[in-house]
């Protein structure tokens, strides 16, 4: 029990530092092109860029295409300029994340339903941990994003390999405020399957019920 606390404890507090990382200042003053434009929005610049037969899935040293690049600026026109220009949707950094995920953790819930729009898929599995933008969304409280995520068809009982779902994560890493405690709601009315455990064998509600998390327990019984 003590060493899975402290499983737990090294992903709440070391989770950030494993999974996405934006383009550094370093890394955007090297930018040209096509990475330049998408981060700094120039939609013009896109399509002119594309005109000339710029490199839609050139990447930076971290893996990142233009449209990963759009999508850590926040910015969906340039998003939408690069895919109607024939950016890959679904492809994936150096860590493993889609446009879609990235979107999702950053709370960016038009940009999840931009993505998804235009063909992101929300079953991709994504991260070291080998989840999904659901997963992502549901462990920080996303329930916006969440909402999104579902409604767009993303799998709701996808496993990772940590062993827990997205109604699972939103419990064990959420800390029972009202963010999770909407996520947890839209994930059981959506069909969520409260039955299943993590590597313990332990349930959602088990782990509600030890946190002490009153509203989300009456939510999953």
């Amino acid at each position: 029990m003590v060493r899975a606390f402290i499983f737990v404890a090294s992903l709440m507090f070391a989770g950030p530092a494993l999974a996405q990382t934006a383009p550094s200042p370093s890394e955007i003053a090297s930018y040209s092109g096509l990475h330049l434009a998408a981060h700094e929005g120039d939609v013009d610049e896109i399509m002119r860029l594309i005109a000339s037969g710029a490199e839609l899935e050139a990447r930076d040293g971290s893996g990142r295409t233009p449209a990963h690049v759009a999508a850590f600026a926040s910015h969906d026109d340039a998003l939408r300029a690069l895919a109607k220009g024939g950016a890959d949707m679904n492809a994936f950094e150096n860590r493993v994340y889609d446009v879609l995920t990235i979107a999702a953790v950053a709370n960016d819930p038009e940009m999840v339903s931009l993505a998804m729009e235009l063909g992101n898929k929300p079953d991709l599995v994504t991260s070291i941990y080998d989840g999904t933008a659901l997963i992502a969304a549901a462990h920080l409280g996303h329930h916006d994003v969440v909402a999104r995520l579902v409604k767009g068809g993303a799998p709701l009982d996808h496993v990772n390999n940590l062993v827990w779902t997205a109604l699972m994560e939103a419990v064990v890493l959420g800390d029972g405020g009202s963010d999770h405690i909407k996520t947890v709601q839209i994930l059981v009315e959506a069909g969520a399957d409260k039955s299943i455990t993590d590597r313990n064998g332990i349930t959602p509600l088990e782990h509600a019920q030890t946190r002490g998390y009153d509203e989300i327990i009456e939510i999953l019984k």
